[in-house]
């Protein structure tokens, strides 16, 4: 079976169609790629900021903790010589 011209450009035409529709898919991925890389920096950015927010306001309530429990030794300690006192009256 013999192909005439007509057919054969035919054919080159369909095949030329899908490769043109292949290469604007290829190129609407390839942005929107970026934009999806672009999100995830994005993204990331906002962890890392969160995640050292979290660290800060863990340190500071660490440093609270231990502000207070110095405050309760003294102040035990305060009432445990309190104490000492009004029994030796």
């Amino acid at each position: 079976m013999k192909l005439g011209n007509d057919e054969i450009k035919n054919k080159f035409d369909d095949i030329d169609g899908k490769i043109d529709f292949l290469i604007e898919l290829c190129n609407t991925l390839h942005l929107k790629n970026k934009e999806l890389i672009i999100k995830i920096k994005g993204l990331e950015d906002e962890i890392a900021e969160k995640n050292q927010t979290e660290e800060k306001f863990s340190e500071q309530e660490a440093l609270i903790q231990s502000k207070i429990d110095g405050l309760l030794t003294k102040l035990n300690s305060f009432s445990g010589t309190s104490d000492e006192y009004s029994s030796n009256r």
